[in-house]
């Protein structure tokens, strides 16, 4: 496979990745409770745990290797967002953290990729 073949299937696999990973937000946001701290929090959640996909997406469409990178931070900022709602979540007595461990266990391993990228990226 050409480097520009194993590009492109790796950006796919993250793009499908980020995909599956909004809708696991998207089915513990429905899961939560509407009312009260849930629903503020959920709503938070909702928002940032989707754009990280979104972010991923417009990546593919930079203009420059500086586009790439900010998008690629981007990710990584509403990342860092997500955990941030899930723990509140879970410190609010809204949800066990047992069951945000699996989201957050990927939430990271997105984080080191997206890191690892725009190391790489910045490097050349």
């Amino acid at each position: 496979m050409t480097a520009a073949k194993d590009t492109l299937t790796r950006r796919r696999d993250l793009g499908v990745r980020t995909q599956a990973y909004a809708l696991r937000i998207i089915r513990l946001y429905q899961a939560l409770p509407k009312t009260g701290v849930g629903g503020v929090l959920g709503k938070q959640l909702l928002r940032s745990g989707t754009s990280v996909g979104a972010h991923v997406a417009e990546s593919g469409r930079a203009k420059s290797r500086a586009d790439f990178t900010c998008k690629i931070d981007g990710a990584m900022q509403e990342l860092e967002e997500t955990l941030y709602w899930m723990e509140l979540l879970a410190e609010a007595g809204v949800i066990k953290i047992e069951k945000l461990s699996g989201l957050m266990d990927e939430s990271n391993e997105l984080m080191a990729i997206f890191v690892s990228m725009a190391k790489k990226t910045r490097a050349k």
